[in-house]
């Protein structure tokens, strides 16, 4: 059973009905399912070194497309629906962004490197006609300028490798012990330390 969303910090017993929630759940086309999508950009990432931060970014880029979240957020895109998710169960403004821009980075490469069009599948590159096509200039300015275009760009290489239904993938109690990491360092801060960075007096 998927989870609900809700406004608490996810658990990890939810993360791991949400990524298991993936199973089957067709990615337009491609020969993998969502959740092989996933965790094999998590792969990509592992791999690469990033820390559990950015690894929890890059395996829950499209968690816009499960179907609670869209549930959450009807009619959102699914890389908005995933940002609000973000930033609401994770309390990551990091990976929000991340999430936000991974869809936009496509369309960024597309237009600052001569070489990423032949890495698309076909279904991306008809997806990327949808999505408004290569950047103009303005455009590429414009997400050059966000905080987390660089990592956005990462995870965007990291999601168009991760579609080899043979290929590795990240461990979900893998995924589950990063997690359990980056939450441990999202700890509330205590009451008088808020009451300080507030301006308003403790209770």
């Amino acid at each position: 059973m998927n989870p609900p969303i809700g406004s608490e910090p996810l658990t990890t017993d939810e993360l791991a009905a949400l990524v298991d929630g993936l199973v089957g759940l067709p990615y337009g086309g491609e020969a993998v399912d969502q959740r092989t999508h996933a965790l094999q950009t998590g792969w990509f990432a592992a791999r690469a070194g990033a820390d559990d931060e950015l690894l929890l970014a890059a395996t829950l880029h499209d968690v816009g497309r499960a179907e609670p979240v869209r549930a959450a957020w009807p009619g959102l895109p699914h890389e908005a629906a995933g940002a609000r998710f973000a930033l609401v169960r994770l309390d990551s403004p990091r990976i929000a962004g991340v999430i936000a821009g991974h869809v936009p980075a496509k369309r960024f490469l597309v237009a600052t490197d001569a070489g990423y069009r032949a890495l698309l599948s076909p279904v991306s590159i008809a997806s990327l006609r949808q999505q408004g096509g290569p950047m103009d200039a303005r455009e590429v300015a414009e997400f050059r300028g966000q905080p987390m275009a660089a990592e956005a760009v990462l995870v965007r290489r990291w999601d168009d490798a991760a579609k080899d239904p043979d290929g590795p993938t990240l461990r979900l109690a893998d995924l589950l012990a990063a997690h359990r990491r980056f939450q441990a360092t999202r700890r509330p801060a205590p009451q008088h330390q808020h009451s300080r960075e507030s301006g308003l007096p403790a209770q």
